[in-house]
């Protein structure tokens, strides 16, 4: 663990639980900011109802952590238990935030693991807690966002099939059993949901996400 002021980097999710728990098992409000449920989840080894009862949860998801259903439907468990989830087409900063006190900063993944900062300096923390109140703002409430996609999830697998096996819009879409354009919107949706620029990008996310 390097520690310089305020900062201190902690390697690894077992080194950042061990740290932290007890500055989970105090907080009464808790702001979380994804990609997925891989980000922090192995960092919290406790139940879903002692996560969320008698605090104040806050968590913003980008769309692909619907395309899995297991993460869809631990979404709406611990919305039913009283957090809040909402789900963000823009770029996030992989971030938990403890009380308003406190920061927690995902870094990006490496071959050696992941790390993480945590920040305790009020001006610091301030920063972050603007970051996430304006992504929270502009974020879509997780039960109106399901709807719009709800088709989207359910074609993922096929389309995610045919994207890999190389084939022709044409012939993907006569195995669909749609519309070219179909078949195409249907695509630059899925590309979108994944943050994708590309169809090898959306393969190589849906990969990363276990989607294929």
């Amino acid at each position: 663990m390097t520690k310089v002021e305020d900062v201190v980097t902690l390697r690894g999710e077992r080194e950042l639980f061990e740290r932290t728990a007890h500055l989970f098992a105090a907080a009464t409000e808790i702001s979380c900011a994804a990609n997925d449920l891989h980000t922090w989840s192995a960092t919290r080894p406790t139940t879903r109802a002692e996560n969320v009862r008698g605090r104040k949860v806050r968590k913003v998801y980008l769309p692909r952590v619907l395309l899995d259903p297991g993460s869809a439907a631990h979404l709406r468990e611990i919305t039913a238990l009283g957090a809040q989830v909402r789900v963000t087409e823009r770029e996030i900063n992989e971030t938990i935030l403890l009380d308003q006190r406190i920061a927690i900063l995902a870094a990006e993944t490496t071959p050696d693991g992941r790390s993480y900062t945590v920040l305790s300096r009020p001006d610091l923390v301030n920063g972050i807690q603007s970051l996430f109140e304006a992504a929270w703002r502009s974020a879509t409430d997780l039960a109106t966002y399901e709807v719009r996609f709800a088709e989207l999830r359910q074609f993922t697998p096929q389309i995610l099939d045919l994207l890999s096996s190389g084939c022709t819009d044409e012939t993907a879409a006569r195995t669909m059993g749609v519309g070219l354009r179909t078949y195409r919107r249907r695509v630059a949706e899925l590309m979108a949901v994944l943050g994708a620029t590309s169809r090898f990008q959306a393969g190589a996310r849906a990969r990363e996400a276990g989607l294929l």
